[in-house]
């Protein structure tokens, strides 16, 4: 979807080919992946720019998979994401500044009821008609307000998240 705006247009993320991925520190298994789907959001850039100039993401946390049933059914539940009540993670820029192989990005990301400022370093594929985008930041689980569950001491407070991004 293209929709024209003052000097630009904005493109709709497509959720088909957008996902996050994330990794953290498990003692007992090494590291924990998994995938998050970005379900919506939008990107507005100048005409023929591959750099926006603002960024909205929604991703559904409900649909968090790391490939064991059980521990996705716990990280749905109260102990961390609790996505009965918060079934969206939602991330806004703020500020977007070139690099030599894409571009930087500031923001709002909203886990489990909680805002949090993230920086994110992002590389730029594909042509200014449908630009691809690979975002990659490390967040602190901790910050979002999750509980502290008995086997918290056993995984790190660390994650780190690379979003796949593609327009329609």
């Amino acid at each position: 979807m293209l929709l024209a705006f003052a000097l630009g247009v904005i493109l709709a993320i497509d959720p088909v080919h957008s996902h996050a991925n994330f990794s953290v520190e498990h003692i007992f298994v090494g590291h924990v992946t998994g995938t998050v789907p970005i379900v919506s959001g939008s990107i507005e850039r100048p005409d023929d720019a591959r750099i926006p100039v603002r960024v909205v993401a929604v991703l559904d946390a409900r649909a968090i998979e790391t490939g064991e049933p059980d521990r996705d059914n716990a990280l749905r539940g109260p102990d961390w994401f609790e996505t009965a009540s918060y079934p969206t993670w939602r991330f806004t820029s703020s500020a977007i500044a070139p690099t030599a192989t894409g571009f930087t990005m500031e923001g709002a990301l909203t886990i489990h009821g909680v805002t949090q400022p993230v920086h994110l370093d992002v590389a730029v594929s594909g042509d200014a008609a449908h630009p691809r985008y690979r975002a990659s930041c490390t967040v602190d689980r901790h910050a979002f307000g999750m509980k502290r569950v008995p086997l918290d001491p056993t995984i790190g407070s660390t994650v780190d998240v690379t979003l796949d991004i593609a327009t329609k």
